[in-house]
Formats: structure tokens, sequence, C-alpha cells
């Protein structure tokens, strides 16, 4: 089928000359042997291992909410940080 332009489109055309399929070639060897290898990048790797490790760390979690029970996660310095942190970011 030939298409010229949007507004004229033929019919299908008859297979002719060079379309012909060949006739099938038997491969080449190339003098490769028949093993395949894998390469794998270091970051690729690194990211492999990163779907290893569990989504949530546990002991920080726990280490945090005793903190916070007994009042000792929200100190003055770790709030001048985080503001400090904030400032920067909007700054």
């Amino acid at each position: 089928m030939y298409i010229y332009g949007s507004s004229q489109i033929h019919t299908a055309q008859p297979l002719s000359a060079p379309h012909r399929p060949l006739a099938a070639q038997a491969p080449q060897s190339r003098g490769v042997s028949g093993v395949d290898q894998l390469d794998i990048s270091p970051e690729a790797d690194l990211i492999s291992q990163v779907h290893d490790l569990p989504d949530v760390r546990q002991d920080k979690v726990n280490s945090i909410r005793a903190q916070i029970a007994s009042g000792t996660y929200d100190t003055d310095a770790k709030l001048d940080a985080a503001l400090s942190r904030l400032l920067d970011e909007i700054g």
C-alpha cells in the first residue's frame, strides 16, 4: 500500500522481483564458542543489593521510639540543626 499525503491512499500492490524471499542460507561459523556471557555493571550490582535490604530498620525505629518516650529525642541542638537545614534548602 502506498500513502501519499493524507488524502491519497492506494490499494495493496502486487509483490514483485525485489521483494521475493531469498533462499535460506546456512549460518556461517565465525569461530565463536557456544558460551554466553553476562557482564553486570557495578551500578546494577549495587541496585540488586539494595533490593535485598529490609524495608524497615527496626533497630533504628526502636531506638527513636525509646528516645521519644523518655523525652530525649527532641533536643534544642537537633531542632536547631533541622531548622538550619530547612533554611539552607529554602534559601
